[in-house]
């Protein structure tokens, strides 16, 4: 039998979402920042019987930290042109609404500004990170289609560099878990498989591709879609195109941005019916105006104006321009008007996109052993608690 942890720690108490099911009555014990303890409350060891009683409201739920392996930034800062008060600023601003681990994604920019990223957000992992954890970076581009540049600004857009790729990997080992690009372009498919190679996430967005380009970029290792159904070919029954192939093929997981306004609920829920083995994940997109009021912003260097929370380019008011989302407003979008379970949304928020950062036996569901990111949540799906490595975060910032 496994030594039980003595070290004094909190006792948190309530409906306990856990991979196996929903423990009606639960307790989950953590300490040093670890998970010790999860499941009946009338089963709690005696060695935690004495731990702080953290929180009482055994009606409250309580679920995974979500993961958000897509996100500009957020409070009035964009990734692309942070430091590391704006790297503390944005973090802090998606922790108070849920998210215990992020990927900083930049925007289709010039290799000088990604440099800049991935050094900052480098550096920035070498602090203590007291908010939500950047367990990387996201470069969406900018091996894009210009066909389907969407909020990328298309001057910047380049065939898939090797070079450029294995320069970033060399000089900042294991800080790019994710890339972007679009499998029908020049050179992509080699770049593909160095990405899978070095286990980074290849994913397709911002494409033109076919269903048959897909399916081959598939075979060499492309295993995910970046805000599906967004800024890609559409499902046509004679022309399946990007999308039929993401629906069709397993190996391929699926982001979702769940906002009511990206994508429709009934597109989610078909999505969701197909996508049932790991391969749904939710995302925000969320970019610098998130949290804050209607106006005029910017994601990476294209101006944006917001209103009544959706974001369009100036110079093109039909074009999206990532998002104002939060991932518990995505996460409640999934339960109440999508109609997916708890645990099928939890899966969705949380245990996904950790196992799409190889991260899923550290983070992505309540089991001991993990790391402490907790969420409580009430009867409506409202936030009304935050833990980060069993640090308490505080919640209620505003939100469009």
């Amino acid at each position: 039998m496994a030594e039980i942890n003595r070290t004094p720690g909190e006792l948190l108490y309530g409906k306990v979402l856990t991979p196996s099911g929903l423990i009606k009555e639960g307790v989950i014990a953590v300490s040093e920042e670890v998970i010790q303890y999860v499941g009946e409350a009338a089963w709690l060891p005696e060695a935690y019987a004495h731990w702080l009683a953290g929180t009482q409201d055994k009606s409250g739920l309580l679920i995974p930290g979500f993961v958000d392996v897509h996100v500009h930034g957020g409070a009035g800062y964009d990734f692309m042109y942070s430091d590391q008060a704006s790297l503390d600023i944005i973090t802090r601003f998606h922790a108070s609404h849920g998210t215990t681990a992020m990927l900083a994604t930049t925007m289709t920019a010039a290799k000088e500004d990604i440099d800049r990223v991935l050094s900052e957000v480098a550096d920035y992992r070498k602090g203590s990170m007291p908010f939500a954890q950047l367990a990387g970076v996201h470069l969406e581009g900018p091996f894009i289609s210009p066909k389907w540049s969407g909020a990328q600004n298309p001057e910047h857009i380049v065939p898939a560099n090797i070079t450029w790729l294995e320069a970033w990997e060399e000089q900042y080992p294991g800080m790019i878990r994710q890339v972007t690009l679009a499998p029908e372009c020049e050179d992509a498919l080699e770049a593909i498989l160095w990405l899978r190679k070095h286990g980074i996430t290849a994913a397709l967005g911002h494409t033109n591709a076919t269903f048959e380009e897909i399916i081959a970029a598939a075979d060499a290792g492309l295993n995910q879609a970046v805000h599906m159904f967004n800024a890609m070919t559409p499902l046509h029954h004679r022309k399946p195109g990007t999308a039929g192939a993401v629906l069709f093929d397993e190996r391929i997981r699926a982001e979702i941005i769940a906002d009511g306004i990206h994508v429709h609920a009934a597109a989610i829920n078909v999505l969701s019916r197909l996508k049932t083995r790991n391969n749904l994940m939710l995302i925000t997109d969320a970019m610098s105006a998130t949290g804050l009021s209607d106006g005029e912003y910017t994601i990476g260097d294209l101006p944006v104006i917001v209103r009544e929370g959706i974001a369009t380019l100036k110079d093109n008011p039909d074009a999206l321009a990532g998002s104002t989302l939060t991932m518990i407003r995505g996460f409640r979008y999934l339960v109440q008007e999508v109609g997916l379970s708890l645990q099928a949304a939890s899966n969705a928020a949380s245990l996904t996109p950790a196992i799409s950062l190889g991260m899923q036996r550290f983070i992505g569901s309540l089991e001991a052993g993990k790391r402490a990111d907790i969420l409580l949540l009430d009867d409506d799906l409202e936030l009304n608690g935050v833990w980060i490595g069993g640090r308490t975060i505080s919640t209620g910032s505003p939100v469009i």
